[in-house]
């Protein structure tokens, strides 16, 4: 079941952010936008290369009124020890989210039942608290976050132009869609 188009359900975590911890919850995904990014565990290989990547887009993505939050099934507490003790990791700026009772995986539909951890999701969220857009990736397929200053860019041009649309490859500038029975079988 897409979860696209969907309200994000009820939940509250613990998280590590910017050296405290701090409680999120669905609520903290509405009034902006918001890049939700699911990753199966710290202390790994993969992993620590995609949040590198994604903090590498945060300044950018905060330009876009865009706020960030990864999530594994570890704790706070791991999250932190990990932010402590990697280079790469200690470089995040944005939330960290704990989800070690699985809630927010599950919610998600991101959760490997087997081996108990999330899998590589990419969710966004508009300020609504409606997912917009999700990509999922097995595991060995880390994500490019570049890929998604395009992909808001387009979200929030078409929830701020009605009945417009953006084309594969659109950048922000370039022209949109009408859709309309004049357009069938022309593109």
């Amino acid at each position: 079941m897409s979860l696209i188009g969907k309200q994000v359900s009820e939940f509250s975590a613990n998280a590590y952010f910017n050296g405290d911890f701090i409680t999120v919850s669905d609520a903290n995904f509405k009034g902006k936008w918001s890049v939700v990014c699911f990753y199966p565990a710290d202390f790994t290989f993969v992993c620590p290369t995609e949040l590198e990547d994604l903090q590498n887009q945060y300044a950018t993505l905060k330009d876009l009124g865009v706020e960030v939050y990864s999530v594994s099934t570890d704790t706070h507490f791991t999250h932190k020890a990990w932010h402590d003790t990697s280079e790469t990791i200690g470089k995040i700026e944005y939330v960290m989210i704990g989800d070690p009772n699985q809630k927010i995986s599950r919610i998600f539909d991101v959760l490997d039942e087997e081996e108990g951890l999330a899998q590589r999701g990419t969710f966004i969220i508009d300020p609504d608290g409606v997912v917009t857009a999700m990509e999922i990736n097995a595991d060995g397929i880390g994500r490019d976050a570049s890929t998604l200053v395009n992909k808001i860019k387009a979200a929030q041009y078409v929830r701020n132009n009605p009945g417009e649309v953006c084309p594969a490859k659109w950048q922000e500038g370039s022209a949109t869609l009408k859709p309309s029975l004049d357009l069938v079988g022309k593109i």
